[in-house]
């Protein structure tokens, strides 16, 4: 199964890192949203199209162990010797980095001058996330460029709507030339000059001739209409305009009578579907189909986040009077659960994509300062219990200490206290007992 890291290294830029980077950029969150979402396809692209794997290799290598990853806002100002070094690597000349540079600061509305900071972060997140994973994995320069070439089939899932690369002569760089044809308009078809004939005028009428009409009777048998010129033409000259016209009526009236659908709570953008790898109670890695959507936030700001995650729940939940009119009874009943923050197999320890859902959950709850939450961690019934309810216990603290808010109130792990499925069951059935989640409180 393919492995994508695209998700780890969007774990590297989320809301957080998108709000610094604005402020330091002077420009607003949205554009710098945009940019990220368009420069990001454009350099994992670079890397896995790169000819020179050997020194790209140990180039990324090189940026990983020099802390890239704690440093990605120093990387604005393009100083760092390293990530010049792989943004030459993957994208040759200046000249492509220049027209990549223009592209993407006129689709996000943004100066060049901030592009190409934005290029410098996304491409430290990127060389940080690929040497990491590539020094954990204990890889060779042959299985790093097989991994980057896994990677072109998640590219263009990710391509922005409404952007293309296609004029820029990136050539097969998203898994198939047809994902880069998008928004190409084709050009009208035109008649060669050579054609025209220059003997006859071009004010001249062409000559039409006519095929013959065949009628069917009633007893089946047909005959040829002949059209009388001198009688000025047949019935269906003004007849068939005449039934267009009742049928565009009828079609307006059948329009205007649909029922307005009712609005969604949530704002969904840029819908997409993509492929999470997670990791199961066996240690394996489990691929699964999600669709992201764009969450906005009360003060306009917005956050990704999965359709019907924990994120998209939360937001409505705050909104609706539900919340506002619930009593601490119902409250306590009713949990969210985290559908993207995992835990390394008999471990307290949170996996690198976990970050990206607990600083979503840190900007909604500064969006709503009076909510308050309880944290609850669980496992499933195989094991020892008091191990497991030991390891609930640590793995829930480690989600309040990274979540860091005043309104997180209490952390606390139940084991397989509400375990439902018999530890017997396969590890997929028992899936559902293992769980981290939260709920709001008065």
């Amino acid at each position: 199964m393919s492995i994508n890291l695209v998700d780890l290294i969007k774990g590297q830029l989320g809301p957080e890192t998108v709000s610094q980077t604005a402020t330091q950029l002077g420009e607003s969150e949205s554009g710098i949203s945009k940019a990220i979402s368009a420069l990001l396809p454009a350099v994992i692209g670079g890397f896995a199209n790169n000819n020179t794997q050997s020194e790209l290799f140990s180039t990324v290598k090189e940026a990983s162990s020099s802390g890239v990853l704690s440093n990605l806002l120093q990387n604005l100002n393009g100083t760092d010797s390293v990530i010049s070094k792989i943004l030459s690597l993957i994208f040759g000349d200046g000249d492509k980095l220049a027209a990549i540079t223009n592209s993407v600061s006129s689709y996000a509305g943004i100066k060049n001058e901030s592009t190409n900071s934005l290029l410098n972060l996304v491409t430290g997140a990127t060389a940080g996330t690929l040497g990491k994973y590539a020094v954990d994995h204990n890889l060779d320069v042959s299985s790093f460029g097989n991994l980057l070439g896994e990677q072109k089939g998640f590219l263009s899932s990710i391509l922005p709507a409404g952007f293309s690369f296609a004029s820029l002569g990136l050539g097969n760089w998203f898994g198939t030339m047809d994902a880069e044809a998008i928004n190409v308009v084709p050009e009208p078809l035109q008649t060669p000059i050579a054609d025209v004939n220059p003997v006859t005028p071009i004010t001249e009428e062409p000559v039409v001739t006519e095929t013959p009409k065949i009628d069917v009777t009633r007893s089946g048998t047909t005959h040829e209409i002949v059209s009388h010129n001198d009688s000025g033409g047949s019935i269906w000259k003004w007849l068939l305009p005449l039934l267009l016209l009742l049928l565009l009526g009828w079609f307006f009236w059948k329009q205007c009578n649909k029922k307005a659908e009712p609005a969604p709570v949530a704002t969904t953008v840029d819908s997409t579907t993509i492929v999470v790898d997670s990791t199961n109670s066996a240690g394996n890695t489990v691929g699964t189909t999600r669709e992201t959507l764009v969450v906005t936030l009360p003060s306009g700001k917005t956050l990704q986040a999965y359709k019907g995650g924990i994120e998209d729940q939360i937001v409505n939940f705050l909104k609706s009077d539900e919340y506002k009119n619930a009593t601490e009874a119902q409250l306590k009943e009713k949990w969210f659960n985290f559908d993207n923050l995992n835990f390394e197999f008999g471990k307290a320890v949170l996996t690198p994509e976990s970050q990206v859902q607990l600083d979503n959950l840190k900007l909604i709850l500064a969006e709503f300062p009076d909510a308050k939450i309880r944290i609850g961690a669980y496992t499933d019934k195989k094991g020892d219990e008091t191990v497991n309810l030991k390891l609930s216990g640590e793995r829930a603290n480690v989600v309040k200490s990274s979540l860091n808010s005043p309104q997180v109130l209490e952390a606390e792990g139940y084991g397989s206290k509400f375990a439902k499925v018999p530890a017997e069951a396969t590890d997929k059935e028992r899936e559902s007992d293992r769980k981290t989640a939260v709920r709001f409180t008065k």
